[in-house]
Formats: C-alpha cells, structure tokens, sequence
C-alpha cells in the first residue's frame, strides 16, 4: 500500500501559478509592457537648492530635442513633457524591450516660486539640467521695526 500526503489545496494552487506564469510569459515577453507597469517614476530627476537657485537634473536618454517641452507655471511648478519614440528594428524581432517609450509628462513642485524669465536649460548626453532662480517676491525680506 502506497502512502502520500494529503494536499486539499495542491490542485488550486498548481493552477494558479500556471496561470500567473502564464501572465508573465503573455506581456513580459517578445517586446510585451509588463515592465512599464512596475516602472518608476520617468523621467529620474534630481532636485537640489544652493544658494537662490534650485536645479532641476533629468535622465532623458534616447529622446530627441525636438520632442521635448519645458514648462514653468504657478510661479513654483515645473512640467517636463515630452516624447521618446519606440526604436525601429526594420524586420528584426523584439527578444527584450525593457526601456520605456511613448509619450511622458512630469511635474514637479520646486521649492520655492522662481521666475520664469530666469530659466536655463542645457541638454547634453540625455541629461538634462535646468537653473532655475528664485522669484525677487520668494526672497526673504528685513523688514524695519519702528517704535515710539
């Protein structure tokens, strides 16, 4: 007499890792977007302040000048919109398709109001790096106590 375990949930769960398996091959496979999914944030940027500017560092490799929009709005809102396009492979067939492409939009509030007459913005190498400096009205101002 042969004796096994007895296992009531074996069948449901061999079935549903089949089917999650399944998920993963359908989307994440042959150029599918499961990866997108679980993307973060795009693009990657570094935000930092020094002195009465703040610098905005964004990661944009791939995209074309062209396609790229900078936006200032609100006095401390900056927008990155912008475009990269799905690289073309002729009759080659897709194995991997890990980095992203299509249309983004990223806004960021900045730290303090700045004006926008005062932006630059330097695009080399798929970074980006933008200056911003604060707004005369976000300066910090002395103001003269009066007495009797």
């Amino acid at each position: 007499m042969r004796v096994t375990r007895w296992q009531p949930f074996a069948p449901a769960w061999d079935q549903l890792q089949s089917e999650v398996n399944n998920l993963f091959q359908r989307w994440g496979a042959n150029g599918g977007n499961l990866s997108r999914a679980f993307a973060p944030t795009y693009p990657a940027v570094n935000v930092w302040e020094q002195g009465e500017e703040v610098f905005v560092e964004a990661e944009l490799p791939g995209l074309d000048l062209q396609d790229l929009e900078i936006y200032v709005t609100g006095g401390n809102q900056l927008t990155l919109k912008g475009e990269r396009k799905v690289p073309s492979t002729e009759q080659g067939v897709w194995h991997r398709q890990e980095r992203g492409s299509g249309s983004f939009v990223r806004a960021l509030t900045l730290p303090f109001a700045v004006d926008a007459d005062k932006v630059e913005a330097h695009f080399e190498n798929g970074v980006l790096m933008i200056k911003l400096a604060r707004h005369e009205n976000a300066k910090p101002r002395k103001i003269n106590v009066k007495g009797e």
